[in-house]
């Protein structure tokens, strides 16, 4: 068997045959009609079929034609294809006349990889807005280049009768499509009408349901004047209100117990989120790729605007744009009445809960935040939540990966025997592995609660059931208090279970995605929030030195005190006490965490900074982060994670840091070769709030500290290890600001740089690195 991208031309013969297999995700994909127009136009005979491992193909005809149907396979495929592998066989010639397209062979053994749900083509769009046209205003119009594909496939191969579109019969004028190879349509597994449904539907409170187009339009009524709706969408519910109306908003975050964590918007098109934000090529490209991510983007301050409750005090919105026919008519079509151009879409939950996507789910466990249910009777074969990206440098920079990304595969360097990875705690996702595959799931969220560990259980099961992946060893965070691996402990069945270390993870998932394995020798910086030290501190701030065996810890800030464990997290004053302790800083009442305290917290807080009691050590760069914007009085208490960072970010954007810098003190320590003690940052810091410094500068002066940071101790593992690979990875480098600088000032020194580019530096992309480190040596 060879590789039909490298077969060689055959000599002239009056007729060969030859079988290709083609892996890769070629189902639902419009693969079939494209084999079948480009057999029949080089006049060859044969057939094309699906089968458990992709898709089969035979062709007879002139040799030259069938180099030229070889060299179409691998250039040519349909948009939404990715061709994995072609591999090409020879076969004696049998004769027959014409190309014809089989039924899907289901004995064949390997696997096809399922597609992600895509949003809606171009061809689609003009369809949905042409009154001459049998799909006109048609809420779920689709056809093989576009619509939903992972959320509502039930098995593999990939058929109608094994979608949750498997209920909607056909009806005649569908099904002449259906069957017709030169159509759009050929087996477009999604493919729907009028006639055939689905069928939307609005539900009021103690009101007359209302169907189909009826429905839409007193759902635009109820937004435009200020109502909540909950939404059916690809893979779940969204709470859905006017984004331009503040008091709406207000109510939205009141009733969802938001707190001051951003809502992301729809905008009806480009030229809408333009008058919004500032978009670059990167940012435009993003917005209105098929993946249709929510981009977080620069607002603008000489434009439209949303109601400020959409992001309070935040420099950046997250926008999308449709990506499903009902989005489009929601938004409302050039003909429609005038409505909201810009919609709040918030996941479908209260704080902490998976996203509902079940409908007697959603109509009870979203009564108290909605006015209504908009939904439609196809059902959602597994939850999928928005994905979440921004743009640095050009690239894109994953945040949330989940719908139009999942399931792809991440390929990987060296073949893997069958394993389970297990994430994290928090931004929670799963990882299957086989050979040279890994599949990362959607978003699950994070494993606070029974609902969220239920919604683990079926991600998993669903993505075993698609990849065909029956895990032989299993992988988990080394934290003994993670919920995910009391988890794997309760599944493994006797299986290995591999402990892995979090940020060895970190470095590791950014090798995979770079098609690197685990053992190659790379320093890798990890700077997160919260990772289970191996001696049982809590760490974040890490410099670690990846070899054959595992990793070695070259350098870390210096421990301080974490008061109270997930009160400081919440309470960024209680981090800025702890550092300006360490520091040697008197709490004088001038400083902004000591005026944040409660009545009698600073005397509690300092009895156990200086006994230990109710202390556990950190070296967090994420908790440096959190005590910097309080010292500075950014935030003294966040109502999400991270929160005091990401606004110490957006200060840190207008201003150079100039010549006077802050620094780090490097000193060598038992815990690692260097430790970077933070106490003359802190002190300086200190000293520029009682100057009467700005924010902004802080903010500018301590984001090139931490970039300095990175590349002095980059140089010194380089000068005394001999490596020129940085890996950079970790929650902290979410953070466009420092990401886009330390990479820069990194390649400027002559280092090679991975960064995240497939998966988030956050949790939600150390399933990978766990799976990578567990089948390593």
């Amino acid at each position: 068997m060879i590789d039909a991208g490298t077969c060689p031309v055959a000599a002239p013969r009056a007729r060969v045959r030859r079988r290709f297999r083609i892996a890769g995700v070629v189902q639902g994909v419009g693969f079939r009609p494209f084999v079948y127009v480009t057999a029949t136009a080089l006049s060859l005979s044969g057939e094309v079929a699906n089968d458990a491992a992709g898709v089969v193909v035979e062709v007879e005809g002139d040799a030259t034609a069938v180099e030229a149907f070889a060299v179409a396979l691998r250039h040519d495929a349909p948009p939404l294809a990715q061709v994995e592998r072609v591999l090409a066989s020879e076969l004696p010639p049998r004769g027959g006349t014409g190309f014809v397209i089989a039924e899907t062979r289901r004995a064949v053994t390997g696997r096809t990889l399922a597609g992600p749900d895509v949003a809606t083509c171009d061809d689609c769009l003009r369809e949905l807005a042409d009154p001459a046209d049998r799909r006109f205003r048609h809420p779920f119009i689709s056809c093989t280049n576009c619509g939903p594909r992972f959320s509502v496939i039930t098995a593999l191969p990939y058929d109608r009768g094994t979608t949750t579109m498997a209920g909607f019969a056909l009806c005649d004028d569908c099904a002449r499509e259906y069957a017709d190879p030169t159509d759009r349509r050929f087996h477009a597994q999604t493919i729907a009408c009028h006639v055939c449904g689905p069928r939307l539907e609005l539900v009021r409170p103690g009101q007359v349901p209302l169907r189909d187009e009826d429905a839409l339009a007193a759902t635009r009524s109820m937004l435009a004047a200020g109502g909540i709706v909950a939404v059916k969408g690809l893979g779940g519910y969204h709470l859905v209100c006017d984004a331009g109306d503040e008091a709406a908003v207000g109510e939205l975050r009141h009733r969802k117990r938001r707190g001051d964590k951003p809502f992301a918007i729809m905008a009806r098109d480009l030229a809408t989120a333009s008058a919004l934000t500032r978009l670059g090529p990167g940012e435009h490209e993003l917005l209105t790729s098929p993946r249709r991510p929510i981009v977080l983007l620069e607002r603008r301050t000489d434009g439209a605007t949303v109601a400020a409750a959409v992001a309070p005090r935040k420099p950046h919105l997250g926008v999308m744009l449709p990506y499903t026919p009902m989005h489009t008519l929601l938004l409302g079509l050039p003909d429609d009445a005038d409505g909201p151009a810009t919609l709040v879409m918030t996941s479908g939950n209260l704080g902490g809960e998976p996203i509902a996507y079940r409908d007697d789910d959603a109509l009870e466990r979203l009564a108290p935040l909605v006015d209504g249910w908009l939904w439609h009777d196809r059902p959602i074969a597994v939850p999928c939540d928005d994905s979440v990206a921004r743009v640095v440098d050009g690239t894109e920079l994953p945040l949330r990966r989940s719908r139009g990304y999942a399931p792809l595969p991440v390929a990987l360097r060296s073949p893997v025997q069958p394993t389970l990875a297990v994430g994290a705690d928090l931004k929670n996702t799963c990882c299957l592995g086989e050979d040279r595959y890994a599949w990362v799931s959607q978003h699950v969220g994070d494993m606070d609660d029974l609902a969220t560990l239920d919604a683990f259980t079926g991600t998993e099961s669903h993505l075993e059931l698609l990849t065909g992946v029956r895990p032989q060893r299993l992988a988990a965070d080394a934290h003994p208090g993670y919920r995910s691996g009391a988890w794997a402990r309760n599944a493994a069945a006797g299986r290995p279970l591999r402990p892995v270390q979090h940020h060895h993870a970190h470095v590791a998932s950014v090798l995979a995605e770079h098609g690197r394995d685990a053992g190659e020798p790379v320093i890798g910086v990890a700077f997160d929030g919260t990772g289970y030290g191996t001696d049982g501190a809590i760490w974040g701030g890490e410099v670690l030195l990846t070899e054959a065996t595992g990793f070695r810890r070259y350098a870390h800030l210096a421990y301080v005190p974490l008061p109270g464990g997930d009160a400081a997290v919440d309470r960024p004053y209680r981090m800025a006490l702890a550092h300006l302790h360490a520091a040697g800083v008197d709490w004088d009442a001038d400083l902004p965490p000591v005026r944040a305290c409660r009545d009698g917290e600073p005397r509690v807080l300092l009895h156990q900074l200086r006994t230990g009691f109710g202390c556990v050590p950190t070296s967090s760069m994420g908790r440096l982060f959190d005590a910097v914007a309080s010292i500075a009085d950014v935030r003294q208490v966040a109502d999400y994670e991270a929160e005091a960072a990401i606004e110490l970010e957006g200060l840190g954007y207008d201003l150079p840091a100039g010549e006077d810098r802050y620094a780090f003190e490097l000193r060598a320590a038992d815990t690692a070769d260097v430790v970077a003690d933070a106490a003359p940052l802190v002190r300086g810091v200190v000293a520029d709030v009682r100057a009467g410094a700005s924010q902004k500068l802080v903010a500018a002066r301590f984001h090139a500290a931490v970039c300095d940071l990175v590349a002095v101790l980059a140089g010194r593992a380089r000068d005394e290890r001999g490596l020129g690979t940085v890996v950079l990875g970790g929650g902290v480098f979410q953070n466009a600001l420092l990401l886009s600088a330390a990479r820069r000032r990194l390649i400027a020194d002559g280092f090679t740089v991975l960064v995240p580019h497939r998966l988030p530096p956050n949790d939600g992309g150390i399933a990978l690195g766990q799976l990578l480190v567990a089948t390593s040596g």
